[in-house]
């Protein structure tokens, strides 16, 4: 795998790829962002890519790692992304299709 595009590697990209001032695309992903915080409770979707969810844990039992005592973790709401299936149909290789043929006997 290859390293992992920065922050300032992505402005750099849109600001080439669409002829704009890193400032003006640095300010359109930093309102995405914004937006994507604000409307999260709602579920915000990225098209193509995938949707910011809130999701509800139920109260569950847990182990204190170092002591072995069973605590009790309360229910909390949490934020979730899920990854739109065309985004991993374009990321993760194709898997060979299975072979559900019987071989005739002779």
């Amino acid at each position: 795998m290859g390293k992992a595009m920065s922050k300032t590697a992505v402005i750099a990209h849109f600001s080439k790829k669409f002829d704009l001032k890193k400032k003006q695309v640095a300010a359109m992903f930093e309102e995405l962002a914004s937006l994507s915080y604000k409307e999260a409770k709602n579920s915000f979707t990225l098209p193509g890519i995938g949707k910011l969810v809130l999701v509800n844990r139920k109260a569950r039992l847990g182990r204190n790692p170092k002591t072995g005592e069973t605590i009790q973790i309360p229910a909390k709401t949490v934020v979730k992304f899920r990854v739109a299936k065309a985004c991993k149909e374009a990321v993760l290789p194709k898997k060979p299709a299975k072979s559900t043929s019987v071989a005739p006997s002779a």
